[in-house]
């Protein structure tokens, strides 16, 4: 096929729309007419031959076929961006907008300390953290990259685990001082616990308890369910209950007494932590320096946090 200059730029128009999230946006990012826009995407298609976007008058996603070239295509052109940059001479290729979807609890307890010192090494980058429950459509959502804990979700992804971080089960010497200490996690069975609810899977999370090779599962009772780790955290620490949290960002409150780890000899279940990427070869700049960034970062926190094996 013979070199075609107007389907690159209808390429780009595409990617211009999804980025914005409308035709308006894109149409301002670049100082063009929203009809000019329009009739990019229009003659996109037509070149193609399917339909890229589902438009009406208050809402446009990418169709089937949209995401799958919308996936295959990004890359080539993040790849071009950044052979201009690196054959301009420019001093760093990390630059633009990065969009990450993020669990909500890492980002306050790990990354928003660090974020300034991130900012600081890369001035050309704009970053957009978007906490979000599931990882949902990344392409769809525009999103570069996500970060999960937990075993990563079905569909066109690849996951690299950054790190594993030990499951905790605690409580706060109130809530010990008026209900007693459980021995052994069978006797979670008598004690107010608070469950978590995992919304990839649509419903609370199991209680397990792993010592070695042995592993014992526990039903609970639980009057307080949330989907907010914060809110489970902090309701612990007031007294309402039993409750697991991670080990990762959360060791100043074992330290300093504010909780209490109930079964030190049963937590050897792991919980890792997922960077998710949409089906790329090649990785841009911006998302191998964000990914370097948690790495130190968790690094900084918990300096003696297992890592990803």
């Amino acid at each position: 096929m013979p070199y075609d200059g107007r389907l690159l730029a209808g390429v780009s128009v595409l990617m211009a729309v999804v980025e914005a999230g409308s035709m308006a946006g894109a149409a301002e990012a670049l100082a063009l007419s929203p009809s000019g826009v329009g009739r990019a995407i229009a003659r996109l298609e037509a070149r193609v031959g399917v339909r890229l976007l589902e438009r009406t008058t208050r809402t446009m996603r990418l169709t089937d076929e949209g995401r799958r070239f919308h996936a295959r295509v990004g890359p080539m052109l993040e790849g071009i961006e950044e052979a201009a940059t690196e054959a301009a001479g420019a001093h760093s290729a990390v630059r633009g907008r990065l969009r990450v979807n993020l669990d909500p609890f890492f980002s306050r307890a790990v990354l928003a300390g660090q974020l300034a010192t991130f900012l600081d090494r890369y001035p050309e980058l704009r970053v957009e953290l978007i906490m979000r429950d599931a990882v949902g459509d990344l392409v769809a959502d525009g999103f570069d990259l996500a970060l999960r804990f937990g075993d990563p979700p079905a569909g066109s992804f690849t996951a690299r685990k950054l790190v594993e971080t030990r499951i905790l089960t605690v409580a706060s010497p109130a809530y010990l001082a008026a209900h007693g200490r459980p021995a052994h996690p069978a006797d979670l069975a008598d004690h107010a616990c608070i469950d978590f609810w995992d919304a990839a899977h649509g419903r609370a999370y199991d209680w397990e308890f792993r010592r070695g090779a042995e592993i014992v599962p526990v039903s609970i009772s639980a009057r307080l369910l949330t989907s907010d780790s914060g809110t489970l955290l902090d309701a612990c620490k007031a007294g309402a209950g039993i409750a697991q949290i991670i080990q990762l960002g959360t060791r100043e409150s074992m330290a300093d007494g504010t909780l209490v780890e109930l079964f030190p000899d049963w937590n050897g279940e792991m919980f890792p932590l997922h960077a998710i990427h949409p089906t790329r070869r090649h990785r841009p700049a911006k998302v191998r320096a964000f990914v370097d960034f948690v790495l130190e970062a968790i690094d900084a926190r918990n300096p003696t946090s297992p890592g990803p094996g």
